[in-house]
Order: C-alpha cells, then structure tokens, then sequence
C-alpha cells in the first residue's frame, strides 16, 4: 500500500476537499499486479471531490484518458477512451468492524483510530468499471478461426468447419411440428 494514496479524513474543511489524481505509477502497478491486457494511451486522471456527510464521506469523481485493449473476438487492439463520472458514499467503519471488514467493503481504512481514504483503491475500481466489458474493433467483428487462428476480418481461411457430434448427426434434419389444436 503506498501512503502518498492515503487521505486523512479528519483534515477536511465542511465544504470538502477537491484533489487530483495523475501518477501514472497508480495505473501501471495495477495493470501489472492483476496481468491485464491494457496499455494506457493518453493518461488518466481523476478529479476527486470528498466532502463530509453524516455518517460518511461523499466521494464525487470524473476519471478520463484512453487506454488500448485487445478485441474479445479478433485481439485487435482497440482504442477506448475514458471519460466516466462516479459518486459514492463511503461509510467510516466502526473500529470492531474494521477487523471484520473484507476487502472492497469500504474504501475507507482506519489507522490508529484515524479514519483514512484509500483513493488508489478507490480509483482503480473506478477504472475497472469504466473499461467495456466486451470490447469490439466493431459491431460486425468476426473474430478468429478456431482452427487455424486466422483473423477473419482480413481473409477468409480453408479449414473445414466441424459440423459437431457424430453421434447426434441423426438429429439435424429433424424438424418439430406443433399441435396447435386443444384436447377437450
């Protein structure tokens, strides 16, 4: 845990606090540590606006850049660009239940009694959220050969397609029929 991260929170005025979060290292530890496939492109950034509330912290944030990820069909790479506002309520934990809490509960750690926001874990679960969950070159993708590995989209390949199990050949030409009459 690095903790240039962490943010005492009993330091902020009433009306909140307005931060900015751009070391690359934030991003790239992460990327690395969890084997990800994604390059940052033009660098991200959060802007973090934590405000007092009863019982909590506010957290309002923007977070913006663009990364490059590989294509779910083809493993093209493709160009996204970040551009994603959150607000969350972070919840200071009790201290019984800071020893109960599992991770990703809260982002809100205490230290001695002090509680602490963790905005490196913050923003990296703001990042993984922003990112598409199936990225595509484009809607019509064809993706890869499963036999040869061939990217479609380029050219088509030879290899004969596997018409599935022999053993349920029988069943292909069948053809089902309803009954649309009632029994009375």
């Amino acid at each position: 845990m690095q903790n240039h991260h962490l943010l005492s929170l009993n330091d902020l005025p009433p009306d909140g606090r307005r931060l900015t979060l751009d070391d690359a290292s934030l991003w790239t530890a992460n990327l690395s540590e969890f084997h990800m496939d994604c390059r940052v492109e033009r660098p991200l950034k959060v802007e973090l606006h934590i405000l007092p509330v009863e019982d909590g912290y506010l957290v309002r944030g923007e977070l913006t850049g663009g990364v490059i990820v590989p294509c779910n069909r083809c493993a093209e790479d493709v160009h996204v660009t970040l551009d994603s506002r959150f607000e969350e309520f972070e919840e200071v934990p009790d201290a019984g239940e800071a020893d109960d809490a599992q991770p990703g509960d809260s982002h809100i750690l205490l230290d001695k009694g002090v509680p602490m926001l963790d905005m490196a874990a913050l923003c990296w679960e703001e990042f993984v959220l922003a990112l598409p969950m199936n990225p595509l070159c484009h809607k019509d993708c064809k993706g890869l050969c499963p036999q040869c590995g061939a990217n479609l989209n380029i050219s088509s390949c030879q290899c004969t397609r596997d018409e599935g199990d022999p053993r349920l050949a029988v069943l292909r030409g069948l053809s089902l029929q309803k009954d649309w009459t009632e029994k009375k």
